[in-house]
């Protein structure tokens, strides 16, 4: 996912650099009205960059999100499962103990 939008990102720039210079060669307009047009070329590229980050952002706090939650109902699932569990075998050996306990009294006769 970030190589694919790194490349985008890089995609991007490397054209508006692109465009902003071959622009530059072949402007008829005057220095002013070039450099304006390069301020808007490169605030164009500004607000898309941020478009594309926030975009990026929120898509990966959602997977983030979501993969946090799998974790959480996973681990919950897994104590659930060992309380259970435990409790299986605590009752198992309390079963042994009494019996032991009453070989023992019967030895002790």
């Amino acid at each position: 996912m970030s190589t694919k939008n790194g490349n985008g990102i890089l995609a991007l720039l490397a054209g508006t650099a692109i465009g902003v210079g071959l622009g530059i060669l072949f402007a008829p307009d005057k220095g002013s009205k070039t450099r304006e047009k390069i301020k808007g070329g490169f605030d164009d590229l500004k607000n898309d960059s941020l478009s594309k980050w926030n975009t990026l952002e929120n898509e990966t706090m959602k997977k983030f999100s979501k993969t946090k939650d799998e974790l959480k109902e996973t681990v919950e699932d897994l104590l659930s499962h060992s309380s259970h569990e435990a409790e299986d075998a605590i009752s198992f050996l309390e079963e042994k103990l009494a019996e032991l306990k009453k070989q023992t009294a019967k030895l002790q006769k």
